[in-house]
This record gives C-alpha cells, sequence and structure tokens, in this order.
C-alpha cells in the first residue's frame, strides 16, 4: 500500500474515533451532579499571580506585549483564579492499558480516556481550565478545548509502559494522573513529589482489568506484554498466584504511602466496575484533595 493512502487511512480511522469518545464522555458526564465548584469558592480573585511564557494553544490576546518587550519571549499575565482553576492530566496511552481479559469488558485505556474526558467537561462545564501535565495542550475551557483534548487521548503510545510528562504543569494547579500503575513506580513517585513540592494537588486513579486483580489462571500459561516485548511461560500458572497477589498489594500500598505522604488521594478502578462511580470519585477527588 502507498505509504501516503496508509497514513490518511489510519488518520481517518483515529478522526472516527473522537465524536464516540466525545459522546460517551459527555453522557457519563450527565449522570454526575456537580455542585457549586469552581470560581466561586472563598479566597480566590482576579489578583496578579504570575507571568509565563506563551504556549502553544494561548491567544495572542492573552500576551502582555509590556511585559514581553523587556525580552525576546512572548509572556502571559496569569491570574490566581486562572492556576487555580487549572486541571491537568496524564493519562497513560501505553500498551500494558490496552489489556483486556474479555471481549465483553472495555480495555483499560477505554475506560481511561472516557473516566478523563468526562471529568474534563465537568470541570470545563463549571468553569474550570482544563489541559494536559506535558504543556502540548495548555490549560483552556470551552468546547474547542475538549475537542482538543479528546484528540489528545486517541493518541496509542506503542511502548510497554509509559511515565508522566509533567513539563507543562502550572505551580498551585491540580493534577490527575491516570494508569495501571503496573510499571516502575520510580517516575510516579518523582512526578508526584516534584509537583507537591510546586505547590501542585493531585489524585492518582489506578485502573486495572479483573484479572490483574485475581490472577484467574491456572495449567500451562503463557504471560506476555501487550507490546510484545515482554514474555514468560510457565506449566503451572497457579503456582505463582500468591507471589503475583502479594506483589500487586505493596504496589498499592507504596502508591497509598506515597499520596499519604503528599496529600494527593488514591484510588482503584476495575473495568468491570460502574464507570459512574469511578467518575463521581474522581471528581470529588479533585475537588477535595487537600493541599
Amino acid at each position: 500500500m502507498d505509504p501516503a493512502l496508509s497514513i490518511r487511512s489510519r488518520a481517518e480511522a483515529e478522526a472516527a474515533r473522537l465524536p464516540t469518545l466525545l459522546a460517551h464522555a459527555e453522557h457519563l458526564a450527565s449522570t454526575v451532579l456537580l455542585g457549586e465548584h469552581g470560581r466561586r469558592r472563598a479566597g480566590l480573585g482576579d489578583d496578579f499571580w504570575q507571568y509565563r511564557a506563551m504556549q502553544a494553544g494561548d491567544s495572542r490576546r492573552m500576551i502582555d506585549w509590556r511585559r514581553s518587550a523587556r525580552s525576546d519571549t512572548q509572556f502571559v499575565r496569569e491570574q490566581e483564579w486562572q492556576i487555580a482553576q487549572s486541571v491537568q492530566f496524564w493519562v497513560d496511552q501505553s500498551a500494558s492499558m490496552r489489556f483486556q481479559s474479555a471481549g465483553d469488558l472495555p480495555t483499560k485505556i477505554d475506560r481511561a480516556r472516557v473516566l478523563a474526558l468526562a471529568s474534563a467537561v465537568l470541570l470545563s462545564r463549571s468553569g474550570e481550565r482544563i489541559g494536559s501535565t506535558d504543556g502540548g495542550l495548555p490549560p483552556r475551557t470551552g468546547s474547542q478545548q475538549l475537542a482538543r483534548m479528546a484528540d489528545v487521548l486517541i493518541t496509542d503510545d506503542e511502548q510497554d509502559y509509559a511515565a508522566p510528562d509533567t513539563r507543562g504543569m502550572l505551580n498551585y494547579s491540580r493534577a490527575v494522573f491516570i494508569s495501571d500503575y503496573l510499571s516502575n513506580l520510580e517516575p510516579i513517585k518523582t512526578a508526584v513529589a516534584e509537583a507537591t513540592d510546586r505547590g501542585i494537588r493531585g489524585v492518582l486513579l489506578q485502573i486495572l482489568d479483573p484479572a490483574e486483580e485475581a490472577f484467574p489462571y491456572r495449567g500451562r500459561t503463557i504471560f506476555q506484554s501487550v507490546g510484545g516485548t515482554l514474555s514468560h511461560e510457565t506449566m503451572k500458572a497457579s503456582d505463582l498466584r500468591d507471589r503475583y497477589l502479594e506483589r500487586l498489594a505493596e504496589r498499592k500500598a507504596e502508591l497509598a504511602a506515597l499520596c499519604a505522604s503528599t496529600g494527593w488521594r488514591v484510588h482503584c478502578h476495575h473495568t468491570n466496575q460502574s464507570a459512574q462511580s469511578a467518575l463521581l470519585w474522581l471528581h470529588r477527588a479533585i475537588e477535595g484533595a487537600p493541599g
């Protein structure tokens, strides 16, 4: 096949997923009642907060020309309420997240995408600015921002596991990390610690397939990473169950300890559970995560 046609075909297939993802997120968001939120909170005002370098997606109307005239960089003037109302997302889109143990279950990444976008819908409706932690999607409001976020969320990462890219996170904003957290936790710990040092409050949402929680395997089994880079064969999978469950419990305990020490919140959601209950937890945690 002509490479150009192949790229176009893949692009059209990706684009076709956008309306479905947005529709699912809008429907899920509509099932959750949202209380008073956002800029109306006590203690927030229009006081100047900081200058920051202009980023992709910023409007030229946001530029502070007087400050920019003193350097070769264009600067944006941010207000206190804009920082406090910014919620930035990192959704793990690595191959590990594409696992599903049964055809009637969503993949972990499908559930993660819907929950992230549904949460963004609720936040945007209440005046919050939403964006990505990597700086590729600076926090903004409005339906166009939701469409941009959906576009970002449908891009798969081919590596087996991923770590948060936090280069674009704003000081004193809020963050949402969504992953299965089954890879090396050190990058997660580093990202959370650095964010906390910058006054960023956040939540960790762990998404697991029920088989990853129960380990129902017996007899001869070949365990292979979704990306295909790791493989292990055993003749008696049941012999691995206790050790696996022990390590999974240790992993959850590490996440809990990390959040206890930084003031973040953590929750584990399984793909056979209600997406609505996970969204409700996520939204309440974003609202009330202690700083």
